[in-house]
């Protein structure tokens, strides 16, 4: 293989984890490979274009790699790792807010994080991403997928598991605000619906210079089995679409779709079934230090709420994100803004904010300093025009 060739696949493998899912920082790749973290992140947990190939590559500098790690069994049917590949993330915070008073928090940990990843064997990969601490409570697994790159020796993968459904778009676990992508994670009435944790099967593939990716999921989250083992909680399944394609000067465009149904009851009331539809379109432009990110989805619930006869509830909302980093730099600037709307006040977007309003709008900016390859630091101010209130956060993440 060409130097030329050797380079575009680790760089693919590194810096997108598997069609439909991306890595998180974790240094179990540097010491796999003996390389620094600073080949695939920069700075972390942002992923570089060689980054991104490394991970389409299922962790691996080329397709079809072997693991470095591999032990020799003498059984060509079985591929063990020489040792268990464990990484841990730990981000702390210090919170003050300024509404009608002023209260100071010290979130550390906030979260603290397993990870481990890389691969089987020379299309077998897997990824595995346990909440250890969330929040001051023990967590549960969050991603959890085994993916089998080139299928058939097309440029095809296929993944199974848990994953979030809008990895496929722009990584939530990636990005370097403190603030999160707040449409992702937005729920309607009762519906458990959102872009974020869900199990299920997902397909991607790179087809005249089309990332095409395609996913049947269970469609009500990450949540605990019911009494029967069910994940599931109707018979319904939830499809979802994304199609993208790089242009010119550094932009690309993408398109999202998700249609599901579910049933439901309202408290006390009889069943009925939601219908629920998304359409998106995202963008990313880069320019050369500065990158430009920008998020659409319309959704539609014909009965959020499991109601007969409710009225349909309507949603829009995205976000436009700017990141300022010259490449090799230690020193980094973000901004994000927020804004959802819905026609009925049955919006739940978590992140501190009441549920059950009618718009969510948060403006964000911040910059950070990398200390050490794994460990950056970082401050962020957050406005809530809703609650007319600020956030202002010191924070750090570190990977080990």
């Amino acid at each position: 293989m060409g130097a030329k060739r050797a380079l575009s696949c680790v760089a693919t493998l590194l810096a997108t984890l598997v069609p439909g899912g991306r890595a998180d920082a974790i240094p179990a790749f540097a010491r796999l490979y003996g390389a620094s973290c600073s080949m695939c992140h920069d700075p972390i947990p942002r992923l570089s274009a060689f980054g991104e190939m490394f991970v389409d590559n299922g962790y691996r500098f080329f397709p079809g790699q072997l693991p470095p790690d591999r032990l020799a069994t003498g059984d060509p049917l079985l591929s063990l790792p020489g040792r268990l590949r464990l990484a841990m993330r730990l981000d702390a915070y210090a919170v003050a807010y300024a509404g009608p008073g002023v209260v100071t928090d010290f979130q550390t940990p906030y979260d603290l994080k397993l990870i481990s990843g890389g691969p089987l064997s020379e299309h077998l990969s897997y990824y595995v991403y346990f909440m250890l601490s969330e929040q001051g409570e023990t967590g549960s697994i969050e991603d959890a997928y085994v993916t089998w790159n080139e299928l058939a020796g097309a440029p095809v993968s296929v993944s199974v598991g848990q994953f979030q459904v809008s990895d496929v778009i722009f990584a939530r676990e990636l990005r370097l605000e403190h603030q999160d992508y707040a449409i992702y994670g937005a729920r309607i009435g009762a519906s458990p619906v959102n872009l974020t944790y869900d199990r299920g099967l997902m397909v991607g593939a790179d087809l005249a210079g089309f990332t095409i990716s395609g996913e049947i999921v269970n469609g009500n989250g990450n949540g605990a089995a019911s009494a029967s083992g069910r994940f599931d909680d109707d018979r319904n399944k939830s499809f979802v679409g994304h199609v993208s394609r790089e242009l010119f000067g550094g932009v690309t465009l993408g398109a999202l779709g998700y249609v599901t149904r579910q049933e439901g009851a309202a408290s006390g009331g009889p069943a009925a079934q939601n219908r629920l539809w998304m359409l998106g379109g995202d963008a990313s432009v880069a320019l050369g230090p500065v990158e430009l990110r920008g998020q659409f989805i319309h959704r539609e619930d014909s009965r959020p709420t499991f109601t007969p006869d409710e009225p349909r509830a309507i949603t829009n909302g995205g976000f436009g994100e700017v990141l300022m980093h010259r490449a090799g730099s230690r020193w980094y600037a973000v901004a994000l803004y927020n804004l959802i709307r819905t026609s009925r006040p049955l919006l739940d977007v978590g992140l501190g904010a009441p549920s059950g309003q009618s718009r969510y709008e948060t403006v964000s900016g911040g910059g950070g300093y990398l200390l050490q390859r794994n460990l950056r630091v970082y401050a962020e101010a957050t406005w809530d025009t809703e609650l007319r209130a600020t956030q202002w956060t010191l924070g750090t993440t570190m990977a080990f």
